[in-house]
């Protein structure tokens, strides 16, 4: 395990993990319509058993638990136990839903187990992304199939180009990650997927374009709307990184240029933005 995947880790299980908890309700709203588009993907049958790669608070699991019935079963691994004992809060009613503290690309997996492989933005992350969809795929049965959505690239996402292009001018331009480093945007180039999965034994890959508004900030007036999108924007997101090291008057100098970009966006009493994944689906070339 990579220096780099161990701090991912030990964010996902402080500051990051906690904040995304306490957004929770909200967070799972944003990210309904991708979701959902991967779910119509995955057309889960009653009785199949999925493993959902970084469940996080387990929206995807317990909407999947709902569809492959009693008979069936969902297993949602994640590396933070915040998220993940949120998620046993909320299907505390769901027993075909389980939930484990785990990384997904080292775990002890049953082999040949699982039907469907199935992950709501949480396959981005991994420091070898070949080797964990390689290692994940030993837990598939071999007709088995992997369904995953995830962003595309910044330019196209709102959520993370409007902030950081408002603050820019203040801090300068945030310096580009290394090349193919774990991220939210690390799977935007359709390539570089079709090739990681190809060398991981999968088949018959195919990325659909899927893109939704997401109603970033919300309020009783469209002033409190753009204010609650600052808010998020600085609990979740690039910008608690990139402004980690800033004194308070730059804070508050990024704050009023974030609003300025957020107040041109559409919306009466909210903050609407654009946002732009793909949905992979792919099968075991096992079969």
């Amino acid at each position: 395990m990579t220096d780099r995947n161990l701090h991912q880790i030990a964010d996902w299980n402080g500051r990051t993990g906690e904040r995304w908890v306490a957004n929770q309700a909200r967070l799972d709203r944003m990210l309904l319509d991708y979701g959902r588009a991967a779910i119509a993907a995955a057309a889960p049958r009653l009785g199949e058993q999925v493993l959902d790669i970084g469940c996080g608070a387990g929206a995807g699991s317990l909407a999947l638990a709902s569809l492959v019935g009693a008979k069936g079963g969902v297993l949602g691994v994640d590396v933070s136990e915040p998220l993940v004992g949120r998620a046993r809060e909320l299907a505390e009613d769901r027993p075909n839903a389980r939930f484990q503290v785990a990384d997904a690309s080292r775990a002890l997996l049953p082999v040949a187990h699982f039907d469907l492989l199935f992950s709501r933005f949480g396959v981005m992350f991994f420091d070898d992304p070949a080797g964990a969809f390689a290692h994940m795929r030993k837990a598939l049965k071999p007709d088995g199939r992997l369904t995953f959505v995830c962003w595309r690239g910044t330019g196209e996402n709102d959520w993370v180009r409007l902030p950081l292009k408002a603050i820019a001018p203040i801090v300068g331009p945030p310096a580009p990650p290394p090349p193919e480093a774990p991220g939210p945007f690390s799977f935007g180039d359709r390539a570089r997927v079709e090739r990681i999965l190809a060398e991981a034994g999968f088949v018959d890959v195919v990325l659909k374009p899927v893109d939704h508004q997401i109603v970033f900030g919300e309020g009783k007036t469209r002033a409190a709307a753009i204010d609650d999108a600052v808010d998020l924007a600085f609990q979740v997101g690039p910008l608690t990184r990139a402004l980690a090291d800033q004194a308070k008057a730059v804070v508050e100098e990024a704050k009023i240029a974030v609003r300025a970009a957020f107040a041109a966006k559409a919306g009466e009493r909210s903050v609407v933005i654009d946002g732009a994944g793909w949905v992979v689906t792919a099968r075991n070339g096992a079969s």
